[in-house]
């Protein structure tokens, strides 16, 4: 391989474009990481986070580098998260509480609900299946998974970049398009929100992980679904503020940040299945329309 330094000017210095070759091909030939079972690569680089047209909360649109960083492909299951408990004999907050919050879409309101826990997240007598996303887990649940898998949540701006695919600027994990060829590519409310679902994507409530094409990273259900809590505290006007290398959210707060809207998101209600939709909860709360999944350094 040619040394750069052979291109020295006669003052001395390295054309910038001869350093910047030789940094492609040192990359080029750094090898991969040791893969991770059922995760996903997300290749660091720069991208453009938030939005300028959108929630006063998910603006403005600010330039983010990030590290590479491993990414669960699918949110985290019923049956991913049994072997949690099997294994460390761990209690949801929801169960420890007895109860928790349920949206009926029987009467389309909100309540709580005694029983309601990850093994039935509509509360007793309500199922869920083995590969369906893992629900009415905390913050704090989550974590501690995340933990006990090696792993932990992704920050918010992982997250996004993931979520992006790869495309830079799109409205939503696919493109700008709500329903590609007239149909919808993901779980969310079709219809008008809570009276009426015409289930056109083929799911009332939640859809076993992978129904849905990935996006172009290959990370499945990256819209839609269930909503996905991730690291940071949550706060309004953090974008304005935010470090461009590796944000990791604002120091303390009340309320993490949750990603990806869910099925109750609709075009009339909740268009957070848009990539830079943002939402929020406390880190105790635990809902029947959210769940989460891991990340990891490299």
């Amino acid at each position: 391989m040619k040394d750069p330094a052979a291109n020295r000017a006669a003052d001395g210095s390295v054309p910038t474009s001869s350093i910047n070759d030789a940094e492609r091909r040192a990359r080029a030939n750094k090898p991969d990481p040791p893969a991770s079972a059922g995760m996903v690569l997300i290749p660091g680089s720069t991208f453009l986070m938030g939005a300028n047209n959108g929630m006063r909360y998910e603006t403005p649109a600010h330039e983010v580098k990030l590290e590479s960083f491993w990414m669960d492909a699918h949110e985290v299951t019923v049956a991913e998260f049994a072997r949690f408990v099997a294994a460390t004999g761990y209690k949801t907050e929801a169960e420890r509480f007895g109860w928790s919050g349920v949206f009926d879409i029987r009467i389309g309101e909100w309540a709580h609900v005694d029983g309601a826990n990850w093994r039935a997240p509509e509360g007793r007598g309500s199922q869920t299946m083995p590969n369906e996303p893992v629900t009415q887990v905390s913050w704090n649940d989550a974590s501690e998974y995340a933990r006990w898998a090696g792993k932990r949540l992704p920050t918010e701006a992982e997250w996004e970049y993931a979520a992006r695919g790869g495309l830079e600027g799109k409205e939503y994990s696919w493109g700008d398009e709500l329903r590609p060829a007239g149909k919808p590519v993901a779980n969310w409310w079709q219809g008008t929100f809570p009276e009426r679902n015409t289930k056109e994507d083929g799911f009332l409530m939640r859809a076993s992980v992978k129904s849905f094409k990935p996006n172009g990273y290959g990370l499945y259900d990256m819209a839609g679904n269930v909503w996905e809590w991730c690291a940071d505290w949550y706060a309004d006007g953090y974008y304005s503020q935010s470090p461009r290398e590796n944000p990791t959210g604002v120091v303390s707060g009340a309320e993490r940040v949750m990603r990806g809207g869910s099925f109750l998101c609709a075009e009339n209600f909740c268009t957070n299945y848009r990539v830079a939709g943002r939402g929020h909860s406390t880190p105790d709360t635990g809902l029947n329309n959210v769940g989460f999944r891991c990340a990891k350094g490299v």
